[in-house]
């Protein structure tokens, strides 16, 4: 399961409502923060999220609405005494970017929490705890930008009959059979692993993009995820300024959910010149399942199959109005 907490909302420009863009993705005992609009670490308070046990920063693209938080988080971290390295990950451009900027306020490296700057190409990102991370291209005007892929390890299960039926008493044999290791019975006879693990069962997806201009190259990428989150920042009646600006209206995001079997679609960098009911409209023609989320909305993914599946809900502090 992916446990998510929508910090930010807006598109380039912040609202009364909505911060700029930032994303908390709890994975396991880790959480993952994708972008950091600036103010992202009073949306971090707002939300009531707290700051221990983020350990990266994965940065979309190099556009300042999504990256001139860092300063800012960097700051915070400092002062409340969170000493943890912070991995700050993203495209060449964009790291290179980051670095010049937080340079130029902490030189030599003299930031208050040791900052670790990973260049990604798109391919694997980490892996253990579970579950793995991963980064593909993403088409928006002329930056080197990124979308990520969050999935879980597929678990394998003992089945009770079959241990039953071959005798495995409960306790530490049956422990390592779990783990994958054959063993050996008090009577002698050997027990393999797979006489006794069911199939394989697909852990939950989560795919999360920031801006992009085009829709074709993301089927792949974020084909079958269980939620996927990307913007949605025009109506198809602003197609052309859409494409002009490298963004996506909500019918390609809807158009995008369909095409790629997605379960669940969150949209965001919202602009307020629409309404958000119209948004969510447009997408829900063509695809069903869609979510227009606001700040400190908050939703767990699910793998398929499993029950209940994603939830969305909003946070106690978060105000009522959009």
């Amino acid at each position: 399961m992916f446990e998510l907490t929508f910090l930010g909302t807006a598109a380039s420009t912040p609202s009364a409502e909505r911060g700029l863009p930032a994303l908390l993705v709890g994975a396991g005992g880790h959480r993952f923060l994708v972008d950091c609009g600036e103010g992202t670490q009073r949306q971090i308070l707002r939300a009531g999220t707290g700051f221990r046990r983020l350990g990266h920063v994965l940065l979309t693209h190099a556009h300042l609405d999504h990256v001139l938080g860092l300063a800012g988080l960097v700051a915070t971290l400092g002062l409340l005494d969170l000493r943890g390295e912070l991995a700050i990950c993203g495209s060449g451009e964009t790291v290179e970017f980051v670095e010049r900027y937080l340079s130029a306020l902490w030189p030599q490296r003299q930031a208050p929490v040791p900052l670790r700057f990973v260049v990604l190409d798109p391919g694997p990102v980490l892996e253990g705890g579970g579950f793995r991370v991963s980064c593909f291209p993403v088409r928006h005007r002329s930056t080197q930008s990124l979308g990520f892929r969050f999935d879980e390890t597929p678990r394998r299960h003992l089945r009770p009959a079959a241990l039953t039926a071959l005798g495995v008493p409960d306790g530490p044999l049956r422990g390592q059979l779990a783990t994958g290791n054959s063993i050996t019975l008090p009577d002698g006879r050997r027990v393999e692993p797979d006489e006794v693990l069911a199939p394989p069962a697909p852990g939950a997806s989560l795919a999360v993009i920031g801006d992009a201009g085009e829709i074709d190259s993301l089927i792949e990428p974020v084909r079958g995820a269980d939620a996927l989150v990307i913007e949605a920042t025009f109506l198809e009646a602003d197609a052309g300024l859409a494409a002009e600006r490298g963004h996506l209206t909500a019918g390609e995001a809807g158009r995008l959910a369909a095409a790629a079997d997605v379960r669940a679609l969150y949209l965001t960098h919202i602009s307020g010149r629409y309404a958000p009911t119209d948004i969510a409209a447009e997408a829900g023609a063509l695809f069903p399942k869609v979510s227009v989320v606001g700040d400190f909305d908050r939703a767990s993914v699910l793998a398929r199959g499993r029950s209940p599946s994603e939830k969305r809900t909003r946070s106690p502090r978060q105000s009522s109005s959009r």
